[in-house]
């Protein structure tokens, strides 16, 4: 069984990463480009005659093949390592990820680990204004456990009492509310940042829907295959 897990998790991680690559090449990246140059412009903060030496830029691929091909290979190992994860929810929870449910927990996935997180944290542009990477990081992983605690629960049970907690899991992160910068100028135009927001959302529910539907048709083939031998 582990062998059936790793070798679905690999086969699906690898088919729902290249179409993520694919998608977001042509309706993600042109916005990150475009926000680049925004950030690269020169502002005038008044006139001054100490010239400061340039900081090192930390290291980073080559526009291009190289930034295409590092960006292909980082969404194969994300790819995997979250089908890893839905498998693994799949075995917790005695649910077996099939060609029926496969839409379904794809949903799951995004609801999870895209649109809750999202409703605090959108995905954000270079150069735009943002709290302290590890308070947003924490209260990413809290929405994202909170909201997958909530998800098992109506998954499992059906009664009012467990609904209602289900409810209250998944809200609390945004009674608590994400972390917020503390100065919101930017010189990114609106129209910019809210088109990469939705085309990266768009892109996330393609990726969980492919992601899921593949697991639940490479589940159902290697255990018939198994069962024939």
């Amino acid at each position: 069984m582990f062998r059936r897990i790793i070798f679905a998790a690999v086969l699906a991680g690898i088919a729902a990463g290249i179409i993520m690559s694919a998608v977001q090449h042509f309706r993600v990246t042109p916005y990150i480009l475009a926000a680049e140059t925004f950030e690269h412009t020169p502002h005038e903060h008044g006139a001054t005659n100490v010239q400061s030496m340039p900081a090192a830029e930390p290291w980073k691929p080559d526009a291009g093949l190289e930034r295409i091909a590092y960006t292909v290979l980082a969404n194969l190992v994300i790819s995997i390592a979250f089908a890893l994860g839905l498998l693994g929810a799949s075995l917790l929870l005695d649910l077996p990820i099939t060609p029926a449910n496969g839409a379904f927990w794809g949903l799951c996935g995004f609801l999870v680990f895209s649109l809750a997180p999202s409703a605090g944290l959108p995905p954000e542009l270079p150069g735009f204004p943002v709290a302290e990477l590890w308070t947003r990081q924490l209260w990413w992983w809290f929405t994202a456990a909170m909201t997958a605690g909530g998800l098992a629960i109506v998954a499992k049970h059906r009664a009012p009492g467990y609904l209602a907690v289900a409810i209250l899991l998944i809200g609390i992160p945004h009674l608590v509310g994400a972390p917020n910068p503390h100065n919101y100028e930017t010189s990114l135009p609106a129209h910019l940042a809210s088109g990469f927001v939705a085309n990266a959302l768009a892109s996330a529910a393609v990726f969980w829907l492919v992601l899921g539907v593949a697991l639940g048709f490479i589940n159902e083939r290697t255990f018939r295959r198994e069962v024939l031998q």
